[in-house]
């Protein structure tokens, strides 16, 4: 065995894979962001309910809120909010029991010698992940804290003062550890019977609360001063933005509900088709046929732990650190422009490696890695995105149950949400709707999956490459989401055997995704 394949396979393969474990399961401990973008959407619902039609001409509008609201939007809201309550308490009860295990260890360990230079630096990890750990579970108290404030609000909405109190009284314990005391004092006073009016009492509900806590604490308390003024103010500008949460919900529920419906009937058109005609319908179209591939495994291996994994995990982030940029980056167009040049420079050193590593068998087969215009791979794509929709809804609600709300997310998803400058979503736009789905669907569809063939029939191969191209985001909760997705792609890319229709379900699902926290992160 040569030098080469002894440091591919002894070396960089298990650090590429103790490195891809260590961040799965650090994963592990980081809330889900389909928690928080339920709690975005419930926000968003609960600025709707708030709207009234002024004239007669508004009463579609009102039977459309009415369609995305539900008979009891408040209620559902509670429920909403009570549930991640619960989830954030339990996953604050997880961080606080391994914080207190890692103290008792440090206690009971004696401090050792100092360490060879090939032994592991085993105290320094431990710091470290305790510190993470203290991190997250500040984080977590806070974001309590939040909930809690706003669980308080919903329940004294709905007549439940004596809830309310209760909720706001344990908060008031908590202002310790917490900055949102004070402003559960002030709820508190405003329900009370009678109520209390606290000295400055606008100052803290403008700042700790927002959108419809907001609007309707600040309602209540002009009511009781009776500030006939800023109480006209504030529903004038309640019912703006209840009429633009309407439209908000419309756009992000209506799009997906009916490209969805449109999937479900394919999919049951297909399978029917599948069974009435056999290997003559779409679904078994070169269902069976593999790719001839001229390399081995070795250079699947060398292209995805040189290529994909050292450039993405050690290298590009290597050279990011060097560069003269102040850390953390808080502007957030320089956010969106790291990590589409973070992404970019990952791209393009695994498109070289695999480039390198596929020269010497030029000319390819055919098949290989192919995009033709002329074809029918724009219905592919579309039909694929429309198909993927209701699967991977499916597969998340499942995954909803078995994560509750732990196991990570990509955090562009966040920076996404968050930001609502234009420059920044453009680039974002860029990197997820453009650059991903050209490089990920080259290198998963284009080159693994293909390569797979060689050894398992077209289906193993689509299994298992959607399977690594999950594993690959480096988030446990996404695994069996990004699975499901994977899947569609490599059906959609074996039946239409060309690149683009792969591309564009990939653009597709993406643009969908950051539309959705565009509009909800407008709020």
């Amino acid at each position: 065995m040569t030098l080469k394949r002894l440091v591919l396979f002894f070396v960089m393969t298990p650090i590429a894979v103790l490195l891809a474990v260590s961040a799965l399961f650090g994963s592990w401990q980081e809330p889900q962001f389909q928690s928080r973008l339920e709690l975005y959407q419930t926000n968003i619902a609960l600025q709707a309910q708030a709207w009234q039609s002024e004239d007669s001409g508004d009463d579609k509008l009102q039977g459309i809120r009415e369609a995305i609201l539900g008979e009891q939007p408040l209620e559902s809201a509670t429920k909403q909010y009570q549930e991640a309550r619960q989830s954030v308490q339990a996953n604050l009860n997880k961080v606080n029991n391994k914080l207190a295990q890692l103290r008792s260890q440090a206690e009971i360990t004696p401090t050792p010698p100092k360490p060879l230079p090939d032994a592991p630096p085993t105290i320094e990890t431990s710091k470290q992940g305790q510190q993470q750990l203290q991190q997250s579970f500040k984080q977590l108290q806070k974001l309590l804290a939040e909930l809690d404030l706003r669980l308080g609000i919903l329940q004294a909405q709905q007549g439940q003062t004596d809830t309310a109190f209760i909720t706001w009284s344990e908060l008031q314990q908590r202002s310790d550890i917490n900055p949102f005391g004070e402003t559960a004092a002030v709820l508190t006073g405003l329900w009370s019977n009678p109520p209390r009016i606290l000295q400055n009492a606008q100052e803290p509900l403008q700042k700790n609360l927002e959108g419809w806590f907001r609007s309707t604490a600040l309602v209540k308390l002009y009511q009781l001063q009776q500030r006939q003024d800023a109480l006209s103010a504030v529903k004038a500008a309640q019912q703006e933005s209840s009429a633009q949460a309407v439209l908000k919900l419309a756009v992000i529920g209506t799009i997906p509900t009916l490209a969805a419906l449109i999937g479900l009937i394919l999919l049951i058109l297909l399978f029917a088709q599948r069974l009435l005609k056999g290997k003559a319908s779409l679904l078994a179209q070169n269902a069976d046929i593999p790719w001839s591939t001229p390399w081995g495994g070795e250079t699947v291996l060398q292209v995805f732990i040189i290529g994909f994994f050292f450039m993405g995990q050690i290298f590009v982030p290597l050279v990011i650190s060097l560069l003269p940029i102040p850390r953390p980056i808080v502007d957030v167009r320089l956010q969106a422009f790291s990590v589409l040049v973070s992404y970019f420079l990952v791209a393009l050193g695994a498109l070289l490696v695999l480039y390198f590593s596929l020269k010497r068998f030029f000319p390819l087969p055919e098949f290989w890695f192919r995009f033709r215009f002329q074809d029918n791979w724009f219905l592919w794509g579309l039909g694929g995105y429309c198909t993927a929709l209701p699967v991977v809804v499916l597969v998340s609600l499942i995954n909803q149950q078995l994560w509750q709300g732990q196991g990570g997310s990509n955090p562009l998803l966040q920076l996404a949400l968050e930001s609502q400058d234009g420059v920044a979503l453009g680039i974002f736009f860029s990197t997820a709707a453009i650059a991903a789905p050209f490089f990920e669907e080259i290198l998963f569809r284009g080159f693994l999956l293909p390569s797979l063939t060689r050894y398992l029939p077209v289906w193993g191969a689509i299994l298992i490459s959607s399977l690594l191209f999950a594993i690959a985001h480096l988030s446990l909760s996404e695994i069996l989401p990004l699975t499901a997705l994977g899947i569609v792609l490599g059906v959609v890319y074996t039946r239409s055997r060309n690149l683009l229709a792969p591309m564009l379900l990939h653009s597709l699902w993406n643009s969908g995704t950051l539309l959705s926290l565009f509009v909800l992160g407008s709020n």
